[in-house]
């Protein structure tokens, strides 16, 4: 996978330039459907060359993130199945994007079943493959309305954090976001979802 290592560093190129925020737009975009690389790195050095801007770019990458979640939720709508089976289309994704495999995507089946905003907000917020979640919606007919406000929120929200915490305090958090920003996001959600375990029990 050099190449995309390659295509990655030409990508982070770009935050120096003028045209940073419509990579960023393409890359949020393409990265809900289709690139499997998470934008978070350029949005990281966009804020960090012009901290003013800060939430202007996190409002970008959650606006055509959600976007992009549309595309996939329309790949998985309507190309996912032929006849009742995998498409051509599924076999390319399987066969292509990084940790988009068969299992991940039947696993997912089930947990739409009772967790279905859950689920989505997860994706979006965490390191989860969150172009794995926007097809297997399409495929399996989750409700659009909960799932274009599960990904605004779950995107908007990691994008956010990500920026709010960039123009508080600069390059100084810069190392923490890179090391551990996706196990505190992991954890963050863990806690909410455990908030929701006690409240059900409790009423």
């Amino acid at each position: 996978m050099k190449w995309l290592k390659r295509f990655y560093d030409w990508l982070l190129s770009w935050a120096e330039t003028p045209y940073g925020g419509i990579i960023l737009g393409i890359w949020t975009f393409a990265e809900s459907s289709i690139f499997p690389i998470p934008p978070d790195p350029f949005l990281i050095a966009l804020v960090l060359g012009a901290r003013k801007k800060a939430f202007k770019f996190a409002t970008m990458a959650s606006v055509f993130s959600v976007f992009g979640g549309i595309l996939g939720y329309g790949i998985g709508y309507y190309l996912w199945w032929t006849n009742g089976e995998f498409s051509s289309i599924a076999a390319w994704f399987f066969n292509n994007i990084p940790g988009f495999t068969q299992e991940a995507f039947a696993h997912i089946q089930d947990l739409y079943t009772h967790y279905g905003f859950v689920v989505v907000f997860t994706a979006g917020f965490t390191p989860i493959p969150y172009k794995i979640i926007t097809i297997s919606a399409g495929a399996f007919e989750l409700s659009f309305p909960l799932f274009i406000i599960a990904s605004a929120v779950g995107r908007a929200a990691r994008f956010f954090l990500v920026a709010a915490l960039l123009w508080k305090y600069g390059e100084p958090i810069h190392d923490f976001i890179e090391k551990h920003f996706n196990t505190f996001s992991i954890a963050f959600v863990v806690l909410l979802l455990g908030g929701f375990y006690v409240l059900k029990v409790i009423f």
